[in-house]
């Protein structure tokens, strides 16, 4: 159970990140200073550094939360599920429940926050910072899981291209698939986002993001074609 010194801690610290958001939609990020959030927050400047250990942080600090997501989804599912097979059923799970991380989500607040992180510079750039520890993070998972080799229940298929199974292959495969899959979960929730920013509702998207989900985990199962130096039969 949170204590409540761990309690009081995260609200002094939700107030502060609140506080940093409201001025920047409001001014905008480049406009509004930390001194400006320090006194709308009413902490001090060395108390928010405290919680914050930059300024855009106050804003994508948000991104943590999903840090170690897709790791967990390796880590924790059921036996004999593939990992692609998982991480797509969490992703699916996130449309359904409108969680904004994947771009479904048709709130004013949210469209207004995401329009705020991919219109700053400087805060895109920190975003890619948490995006790429979160890749690092599923190729862990990915690592020490089962069928990472390229068997199928890894959803690859090293072996099968005639790459052998040793650790350095194990080591890249993972690396592959932790990039791709960081890579497409990004960009799903990019367009799902600028297909709502152009007029569409959520709900009204809800069908073809799933499509478009499960038909993009599906690329990263079965490939985009022929392997690198093979000839077609049309060729």
């Amino acid at each position: 159970m949170t204590g409540l010194r761990e309690r009081k801690k995260e609200r002094t610290r939700r107030a502060i990140s609140e506080a940093a958001i409201a001025l920047f939609l409001e001014h905008g990020f480049d406009r509004v200073s930390v001194a400006d959030v320090a006194a709308a927050a009413e902490v001090s400047k060395p108390t928010l550094f405290s919680y914050f250990p930059t300024k855009e942080d106050l804003v994508v600090h948000r991104f943590a939360d999903h840090q170690e997501q897709a790791a967990e989804v390796v880590r924790t599912r059921a036996p004999g599920e593939p990992a692609l097979g998982a991480l797509l059923r969490d992703f699916l799970a996130g449309l359904a429940r409108r969680d904004p991380v994947t771009g479904l989500n048709d709130h004013p607040a949210v469209l207004a926050f995401t329009a705020l992180v991919y219109g700053t510079p400087s805060l895109a750039a920190r975003v890619g910072e948490y995006v790429a520890r979160a890749e690092e993070s599923l190729a862990e998972a990915l690592r020490a899981a089962p069928g990472t080799d390229g068997s199928p229940e890894a959803g690859g298929s090293i072996e099968a291209r005639g790459v052998p199974a040793s650790a350095a292959a194990q080591e890249l495969a993972a690396a592959l698939l932790a990039a791709q899959v960081t890579a497409t979960q990004r960009v799903l929730a990019l367009h799902n986002w600028r297909r709502i920013r152009d007029g569409r509702t959520a709900d009204e998207q809800y069908d073809e993001a799933v499509e478009d989900a499960t038909a993009a985990f599906g690329l990263l199962t079965h490939g985009y074609g022929p392997p690198a130096g093979e000839r077609t039969a049309a060729d």
